[in-house]
């Protein structure tokens, strides 16, 4: 069966095809399936984006489309940037909204965070999956390492001593939020097709 991921980030479509292989399904971005558009992220939640964005691809080429919706929440931030990851504050890049977020945490002591996936596929049927991966850590005082993007650089995992960004490709996925929500999908994903 074939999947349309509502997105053309190729970061997400190799991860997702590479995920997705081991069921014999094909995934194409949006964009290789004639569909040009982008979808206005207007949810409040992780999960509203990723239905939203896998909905609207879903009933523009009436086939089963993916989307995912990820980003960082800081507790001493009440959860921002939460949902709003990618526009925080209105910042272009990723390098300023990683600077938004050292300047609001300041000297906090509390630099508790997750970074949360939620991954949604609608079926053109209107049957719906949706999982969701987490990541806890800490948000250092600096960002390091070369790898990664986002907030990567200032995402610190518990005992490694070490930012998502000093992380090899294969060692980020295996702890990822997004890693851990594509796993969780797989799953939900091969029991669908096993009672269809």
């Amino acid at each position: 069966m074939r999947y349309i991921l509502a997105s053309n980030n190729k970061g997400k479509l190799h991860e997702m095809k590479t995920m997705l292989a081991v069921l014999g399904a094909e995934v194409v971005s949006q964009s290789e399936a004639g569909a040009h558009f982008e979808a206005e992220e207007t949810g409040t939640t992780f999960e509203e984006n990723a239905l939203i964005k896998a909905r609207a691809a879903c009933d523009a080429l009436h086939e089963p489309a993916i989307a995912d919706d990820s980003g960082l929440c800081v507790e001493a931030l009440n959860g921002a940037p939460g949902a709003y990851s990618a526009r925080y504050g209105g910042c272009k890049t990723d390098a300023e909204r990683v600077e938004l977020l050292l300047k609001n945490l300041g000297d906090s002591e509390n630099r508790s965070a997750k970074f949360v996936s939620c991954i949604a596929c609608v079926f053109p049927n209107g049957d719906i999956l949706t999982a969701r991966g987490e990541c806890e850590g800490m948000i250092t005082t600096a960002p390091r390492g070369e790898n990664g993007f986002g907030y990567d650089p200032v995402f610190e995992l518990p005992g490694t001593g070490k930012t998502m960004s000093e992380l090899t490709e294969e060692e980020k996925n295996g702890v990822s939020h997004r890693g851990h929500a594509l796993k969780a999908f797989q799953e939900k994903l091969r029991d669908y097709n096993a009672h269809k």
